[in-house]
């Protein structure tokens, strides 16, 4: 109610690009600070086992993350982490520094619950983020890592313009994303060709693959993608041994100003696209949904859709900074008014089948029902949060705050 207030008085009143600027400089100042950063994350991060996730060789401490567009520079992951969310994911960075598109590039539309920008990937380039990911971390934060391409790279160079990301940030990510469906960079979301889309996957997974520890990737696409298309990208990734697949990113299907909106209003789209996403795949692929994530509701639906990690943003902005952490609170009251003792119980629980195969799967958890009970399907673990190593159950790049 307070955020509500100071949002509506105060904030909406300002330049939207201006207001998160200041909210990474002061995030970024909060990283730096071990004492405070510890706190935050004592009072505010998930700490429930039964939130618990594994993907892809990564342990989560819950399902719900802060999708890229936030944090472009790698400045404050640590920050964010604290706050609540269980996963943040940088960028989107490129090989080389730029400044993107003219200002005014960020919107509010407040009336929608939405946002369109048309920032097109500013950002201080891979070298600057990756010295920042190289630092240990004080706090455990998982930390994925955005790449796209820079705009001044023609789309014949694009493979090795995303090769030479993947080289500078890989290693220190949990996980690298390639995003090939932002709608403002020109020419971007044509990569999103299966016939595009193979060579460059396959040159930037031949990076992870080289990492010390493998590094998962997972590609991210639009919701504007038509059906045939989206099955399409599923079955390259499944051909290529992907580990996932993030849906989806903005829309460029709205009348509001030139760019792509986020938000309340590309809910249905978003779970269309995983619904879709998830018959064809199964849990072959580790799915990540975004887009109209508001409440937990919006996220236990996406668990149950198939699902399994579930990121938002501007959620975030609309719902202020307690957001996930509220959001990861009621989540573990409603997994013991359902009876279970793992989150993973859930996921896939609402899917229909997988049309490539048959998947088992039984039972049903409504969205909001509290009598019903369900048998365990998964066991998260016990593993720390981060990546997971063959001889340590370490956190990622996480040791003690003194050592930043």
């Amino acid at each position: 109610m307070m955020y509500r207030l100071v949002f509506t008085q105060v904030l909406r009143r300002f330049d939207a690009e201006a207001v998160h600027h200041r909210t990474v400089r002061g995030l970024a100042l909060v990283a730096r600070l071990p004492l405070l950063k510890r706190l935050l994350h004592r009072a505010l991060a998930p700490h429930d086992p039964a939130l618990r996730i594994t993907a892809f060789g990564v342990h989560f401490p819950g399902p719900l993350g802060l999708a890229a567009g936030f944090d472009k520079d790698a400045a404050c992951a640590e920050a964010v982490a604290a706050l609540g969310f269980s996963h943040v994911e940088v960028g989107t960075i490129t090989a080389h520094a730029q400044p993107g598109n003219p200002r005014p590039r960020l919107f509010r539309l407040v009336r929608e619950r939405a946002v369109v920008n048309r920032m097109g990937f500013n950002n201080a380039g891979a070298p600057a983020a990756a010295r920042r990911l190289r630092r240990t971390r004080g706090v455990p934060a998982v930390v994925g890592v955005n790449i796209g391409k820079t705009k001044v790279v023609p789309e014949s160079e694009a493979a090795a313009d995303y090769v030479t990301s993947a080289k500078e940030l890989a290693p220190s990510a949990d996980y690298l994303v390639v995003n090939v469906s932002s709608p403002n960079t020109p020419g971007l979301r044509d990569l999103q060709a299966v016939s595009l889309l193979r060579p460059l996957l396959t040159a930037v997974k031949e990076v992870c693959d080289s990492t010390p520890r493998r590094t998962p990737l997972l590609v991210k696409i639009a919701p504007d993608l038509a059906d045939d298309d989206v099955d399409a990208v599923a079955d390259l990734a499944l051909e290529l041994g992907l580990d996932g697949i993030i849906a989806t990113n903005t829309t460029i299907a709205h009348d509001g100003p030139t760019g792509g909106l986020s938000g309340r209003p590309l809910k249905a789209r978003s779970l269309e696209v995983l619904r879709r996403l998830r018959a064809r795949v199964g849990d072959r692929l580790t799915l990540v949904s975004v887009g109209g994530v508001e409440d937990v509701d919006d996220v236990w639906e996406r668990l149950l859709a198939g699902a399994t990690l579930v990121q938002g943003y501007t959620g975030w902005i609309y719902g202020g900074p307690l957001w996930a952490s509220r959001i990861h609170r009621q989540l573990s009251r409603r997994i013991r008014r359902h009876r279970l003792t793992s989150i993973t119980a859930i996921i896939g629980r609402t899917a229909p089948a997988d049309s490539r195969r048959t998947d088992p799967g039984s039972g049903e958890i409504g969205r909001a029902t509290s009598g019903s009970a369900a048998t365990d399907r998964t066991d998260p673990g016990s593993g720390e949060i981060g990546r997971a190593a063959p001889d340590s159950a370490e956190a990622g790049r996480t040791v003690s705050d003194d050592s930043r």
